[in-house]
């Protein structure tokens, strides 16, 4: 039995995420689909031009499968311009990292002798109750305990959907 691929650690989901060429009808078309993980892969080297090991360490996979995922990500991107195919930006094996750093609470718990009164997970959680929002859609759906919005998918658009 092959081994469960890793969960790759994303930082950035795009709000647009199909694109097709000008001027050709939608059902001539085909499809190219890049994963979100490949999107992040080619993110973090091309765009913001990070080494690769540094990259993969972000991502929590090895330089190895990073270089896999740009070349994989690179090759769909080429083939679909040269050919004039639609590229849509769905799926992967990812998982959105967390917020981290210097923020509002981090940092400051008990340890540190301050206080900050925001709790033990950084004071952004916001309670039981509330709602999910769809930042592209406006689409409301109650919050369920234990599932962040964030990682839930507007049943409308596909956009990640933000707390309330």
């Amino acid at each position: 039995m092959a081994r469960p691929r890793r969960t790759r650690r994303i930082f950035f989901q795009p709000d647009i995420t199909y694109f097709k060429p000008a001027g050709i009808p939608m059902v001539h078309l085909k499809e190219t689909i890049l994963s979100f993980d490949e999107l992040e892969a080619i993110r973090l080297v091309d765009r913001e031009g990070i080494e690769q090991s540094k990259a993969g360490k972000k991502m929590k996979i090895s330089q190895s499968t990073l270089s896999r995922l740009l070349r994989t990500g690179r090759k769909k991107l080429a083939d679909a311009i040269i050919t004039g195919q639609a590229i849509k930006i769905q799926g992967g094996n990812f998982k959105m990292a967390q917020p981290t750093g210097r923020g509002l609470g981090l940092g400051r718990g008990m340890g540190a002798g301050r206080g900050g009164g925001r709790g033990r997970m950084g004071g952004f959680a916001a309670g039981p109750g509330g709602v999910c929002v769809c930042p592209k859609c406006g689409y409301k759906e109650q919050h369920q305990v234990g599932m962040p919005c964030y990682q839930k998918k507007c049943p409308k658009c596909g956009s990640p959907m933000t707390r309330g």
